[in-house]
């Protein structure tokens, strides 16, 4: 514990540590090694069996929440009984489905004293992968040409209009290549089954692919950047490897995209270069990325400097990072006491 620092108390949610990881606990990861406050960490839960629930060194108290589908009042209600116990300064939450709630909770929870610094609705709504073509007109950025579809015959007519192979997308997550007809209607059939409708299918474009995680202040400025290439990827998509790069077309696209909408918040951006070296944005995701920790490894903590914002604290732009350096993710056995697994399913709170 650093002597002589403010100390915040924080909640965090994306606490899954899957195939398909939740940025929650490298988020906190990157909190408790905040050079300029001291930190008390409150996990939000949404299952009983998320991994960074029993990481004790990590998480000082956990409180499950409802899911975003039991609606905005359930859930302040809750963060109410959770505040009353904690007297939480700030809620970093992680997970797309969640924002709109959290975002439309803000005003509510800064009347309680409670923090947050996340985007704004418009900026939130904008950015949605239905959106993407409108977006790239407005603010003058490549994207991929895609379509939000109902039905898979029309997926299946887009393939005249983008060639093969077409990139299947679901509204919130997941994305999958499809080479024919039959693996169209395989994955839309099941993502839609998963996500719901609508379905966007996007146009494939060829190239290698480059991911940028920031952080704006709301002004068009740019607080972090720091952009990754995947080294390793998993069958879902996911980053388990990636390095830092010395990238200056990419950084000017975040400047560029930065400055056009005024994000407010942590974020990443999914680009493709093709082989002439022009960047197409393929995806925004409006909140911190599971592979943040590389971030703050290379020297930008954009945790503790999206905390230093939220609390309304003086923050410097970082102005550099090291380059080369790279993350490898990994698995590990945890030992757990079933009353622990038993007071977070039956108590809600551990």
């Amino acid at each position: 514990m650093k002597t002589n620092k403010p100390t915040l108390t924080i909640a965090v949610t994306g606490l899954n540590a899957i195939d398909s990881p939740g940025p929650g606990v490298a988020v906190i990861r990157g909190l408790k090694e905040a050079e300029s406050f001291n930190c008390r960490i409150i996990g939000l839960s949404y299952e009983a069996l998320e991994p960074g629930i029993y990481m004790r060194d990590l998480v000082d108290k956990v409180y499950a929440i409802p899911y975003p589908s039991a609606g905005m009042d359930v859930l302040m209600d809750r963060l109410e009984y959770i505040h009353e116990k904690e007297k939480l300064d700030l809620i970093i939450p992680n997970f797309d489905s969640e924002l709109y709630s959290f975002i439309k909770l803000s005003p509510r929870l800064k009347n309680m004293g409670i923090h947050t610094f996340l985007p704004t609705l418009e900026q939130f709504e904008e950015r949605q992968k239905v959106n993407l073509p409108d977006f790239g007109k407005k603010h003058n950025i490549k994207v991929p040409r895609s379509k939000a579809v109902f039905t898979v015959q029309e997926a299946i007519t887009l393939e005249k209009e983008y060639g093969w192979p077409l990139v299947v997308k679901g509204k919130y997550y997941d994305a999958s290549l499809a080479y024919n007809f039959e693996q169209v209607k395989a994955q839309f059939n099941r993502i839609s089954a998963k996500w719901g409708m609508p379905i966007i299918i996007q146009e494939f474009v060829h190239g290698t692919e480059y991911n940028v995680t920031g952080l704006g202040d709301g002004h068009g400025n740019t607080i972090a950047a720091v952009p990754m290439r995947k080294q390793y990827i998993t069958d879902k998509g996911k980053a388990w490897g990636g390095i830092s790069i010395a990238d200056n077309k990419a950084l000017e696209l975040n400047r560029h995209f930065l400055s056009s909408t005024k994000w407010r918040g942590a974020y990443e951006l999914e680009l493709m270069k093709d082989k002439s070296g022009d960047y197409y944005l393929l995806e925004i995701n409006p909140r911190i990325p599971a592979w943040i920790y590389l971030a703050v490894g290379v020297g930008q903590n954009i945790p503790e400097a999206l905390a230093r914002l939220a609390m309304g604290w003086p923050t410097a732009p970082f102005t550099q990072y090291d380059v080369g350096k790279m993350f490898i993710r990994y698995s590990w056995d945890m030992i757990v006491d079933l009353e622990a697994f038993e007071q977070i399913s039956t108590k809600g709170e551990l």
